[in-house]
C-alpha cells in the first residue's frame, strides 16, 4: 500500500516541503530510501525498524521503498526518522490516513522510540504555514520553536506513542505539549525594549567610556547609518570596550529581523532552547585564527559562517592585522553584496551577510607608534604589519578613527558621560528619517546606497561640489571612496535633522577616512 507524509527540509537557509512516499508491497524483503539521501538519512533505516519494533509495531517480511520528494534535492539530518516511521504504519493501515493530509512531521528517533530535537525547525514551520499544513508534529524539546510561527498549531512529542495517540485522534491536554504563538524574547522583554547587548542580561552602557568623546561620535555615525568602521589605536585606549557597547545603542530587531535571524540560528543548532525569538542583534567575535571557510561557511554541504551568524547585527574583528590576510580578503564580496554566494556539486547555496563589520587594530607591532619614545618597531616593520590588510577591505570601510590614549584625568575624574539610551535615540531618530526618504524601494540604510542612488538622495550644491572635487585631488580618492564619503556625510546630515548635505557635514565625514596610517 502506498502513502505519503509531508515533512521539511533544510537547502542553505531555505527550506522546503518534503513528501515522504512511502510504499509497502509483496516481494522480497528490503527497505530502501531514495532521492538523494544523505548518509544520516540512509542510517535512519535501521533506526526507524528498531524503534518501531520497541513501541509494538512488526514489520512483515515486505519490500518497504520509500522516496523523498522532491528528489533533485540534498537530503540532510536526522528529521525524516519519524515521518518514515509514521509512513510505513500508515502504508500498513495501523493510521488514518485522513487526519495526516494537513500533518507535517519531523523529528529523529532513538531506539527506544523517543522523538529527539533536531536542527532547523523554525524555518520548517514557516514553510509549513506558508503551505498550508494545519498541524506540525515536532519533538517536544523543539517545541519553543514552531510555536513562534502563526498559522500552524505546533504540537510536541516525546516519544512515538504520543505521534500515533495525536493521528488517531486521541491525545489529551494532560500528556501532550501544545502551546499557542508568542512573539516575545525570553523574560517577557518586547521588541521595542532594551537593556544592553548581546542575548541575556548586559550592563554595558556607553556611560562607561572615560574620555574618547570623538571616538563615541564615530560609532554612533556608523550605528545611524550602518556603515563599517575601524579603530586604530595604541593597547588600553579602550577600542574592545567600545565595540562591546556598540549594540547597546543600535535598534532592536524588527520582527521580520528577528524570525529572519532566528532562522538562520535554528538552521545552525544556535538557537538558545527555551529563548524565544532573537531580539538583539547579534554580536561575533572570532578568534584570528578563524579559517575562511568558518568565517562564510561552508562543507560539503555548506552551513552558515560567522559572517552569516552576524547579519544584521556586528562583526567585531579584533587586532585586525592579526587575520591571515586571504582570510581578510573573503570578507570582500560579502562587504559589497551583502551575502554570501558557495558553489557545490550539489548546487548553489546563498547565505544572508548583511552585517556592520567593526575592526580593532594597533598602529604597529608594539602598538605605540607614532610615539617613538614607546615604540621600539623599524619602519620596515610598521608597514610590513599594516599591509596585512589590503587596500581593498580598507577601501570598503566607511569610517575609520583613532582612538587616542586615555588620560589620568579622564579616569579618575570620569565626568558622566552620554548613556546608552540617550545615543540610542538619536540614532533611531535618524533611522526614521532613513525609512522615510528610502520608503518605496529596497534600501533600508545609507550605507546601503549604491552609485546610481548618489544623485538622487546625496545631491549637492554648488559650493559642495566645489569642496568635493578640491577634497577628490588632494585626497586622491577612489570612486568607491568618494561614494562612501558621500553616504556618511548624508548620515551625519540625518542625525541633525535630515536636510540637505552640508559643507560641515562632508567635513566630518572626511574626517572618518584617516586612512593617512596605512599610507
Amino acid at each position: 500500500m502506498f502513502r505519503t507524509i509531508t515533512s521539511g527540509a533544510v537547502y542553505g537557509v531555505r527550506s522546503c516541503l518534503i513528501q515522504v512516499e512511502v510504499d509497502v508491497s509483496q516481494g522480497l524483503p528490503c527497505f530502501q530510501i531514495v532521492g538523494l539521501p544523505g548518509s544520516e538519512v540512509r542510517e535512519a533505516r535501521e533506526r526507524v525498524k528498531v524503534a518501531l519494533k520497541n513501541v509494538g509495531v512488526s514489520l512483515p517480511p515486505a519490500c518497504i521503498n520509500v522516496n523523498l520528494s522532491p528528489a533533485d534535492i540534498p537530503k540532510s539530518g536526522t528529521m525524516f526518522d519519524l515521518p518514515v516511521a509514521v509512513g510505513i504504519m500508515a502504508a500498513l493501515s495501523k493510521l488514518p490516513q485522513e487526519p495526516l493530509q494537513n500533518m507535517l512531521f519531523i523529528g529523529e528517533l532513538g531506539l527506544s522510540g523517543e522523538v529527539k530535537p533536531v536542527k532547523g525547525v523554525l524555518p520548517i514551520v514557516q514553510e509549513a504555514a506558508r503551505g498550508g499544513v494545519k498541524r506540525c508534529i515536532m519533538p517536544r524539546d523543539n517545541l519553543w520553536e514552531g510555536v513562534l510561527v502563526e498559522g500552524v498549531e505546533s504540537i510536541g512529542v516525546s516519544d512515538m506513542n504520543e505521534a500515533i495517540e495525536i493521528v488517531k485522534g486521541k491525545e489529551s491536554a494532560a500528556d501532550i505539549c501544545r502551546a499557542a504563538p508568542v512573539m516575545e524574547e525570553s523574560g517577557g522583554r518586547s521588541f521595542g525594549e532594551w537593556d544592553g547587548g548581546g542575548r541575556g542580561h548586559s550592563r554595558e552602557d556607553f556611560s562607561d567610556i572615560s574620555g574618547q568623546d570623538g571616538l563615541k561620535r564615530a560609532v554612533e555615525v556608523s550605528a545611524a547609518g550602518f556603515h563599517h568602521l575601524l579603530v586604530v589605536g595604541a593597547p588600553g585606549s579602550g577600542k574592545t570596550m567600545l565595540a562591546r557597547r556598540i549594540p547597546s545603542v543600535l535598534p532592536p530587531l524588527t520582527l521580520e529581523e528577528s524570525m529572519e535571524v532566528s532562522s538562520i540560528y535554528s538552521i545552525s543548532g544556535l538557537l538558545e532552547s527555551e529563548g524565544g525569538l532573537m531580539t538583539r542583534r547579534p554580536f561575533l567575535n572570532p578568534h584570528h585564527t578563524i579559517t575562511g571557510q568558518a568565517l562564510v561557511g561552508g562543507g560539503r554541504i555548506p552551513k552558515p559562517g560567522i559572517v552569516s551568524l552576524a547579519h544584521r547585527g556586528i562583526l567585531f574583528l579584533d587586532e585586525l592585522p592579526e587575520f591571515k590576510r586571504e582570510t581578510l580578503d573573503i570578507l570582500r564580496q560579502p562587504l559589497e553584496d551583502r551575502k554570501v554566494q558557495i558553489a557545490r556539486s550539489s548546487g548553489a547555496y546563498v547565505y544572508p551577510a548583511d552585517f556592520m563589520l567593526v575592526g580593532a587594530m594597533n598602529p604597529c607591532p608594539c602598538g605605540y607608534y607614532p610615539d617613538l619614545s614607546r615604540c621600539r618597531c623599524t619602519p620596515h616593520e610598521v608597514r610590513r604589519y599594516l599591509r596585512r590588510v589590503s587596500g581593498p577591505i580598507l577601501d570598503r570601510i566607511d569610517i575609520c578613527v583613532e582612538a587616542h590614549p586615555v588620560g589620568f584625568k579622564d579616569i579618575v575624574q570620569r565626568p558622566a558621560g552620554e548613556s546608552s539610551r540617550q545615543v540610542r535615540a538619536r540614532v533611531m531618530e535618524a533611522r526614521r528619517i532613513q525609512e522615510e526618504r528610502y520608503t518605496g524601494t529596497d534600501i533600508r540604510f545609507n550605507a546601503d546606497l549604491r552609485a546610481a542612488d548618489m544623485e538622487r538622495f546625496c545631491n549637492l550644491g554648488t559650493e559642495q561640489k566645489r569642496f568635493m572635487e578640491r577634497m577628490f585631488a588632494s585626497m586622491k580618492l577612489t570612486a568607491r571612496g568618494y561614494h562612501r564619503i558621500l553616504k556618511v556625510a548624508r548620515t551625519v546630515a540625518d542625525l541633525a535633522g535630515g536636510g540637505k548635505i552640508e559643507e560641515e557635514h562632508l567635513a566630518e565625514a572626511i574626517c572618518y577616512r584617516q586612512m593617512e596610517v596605512f599610507q
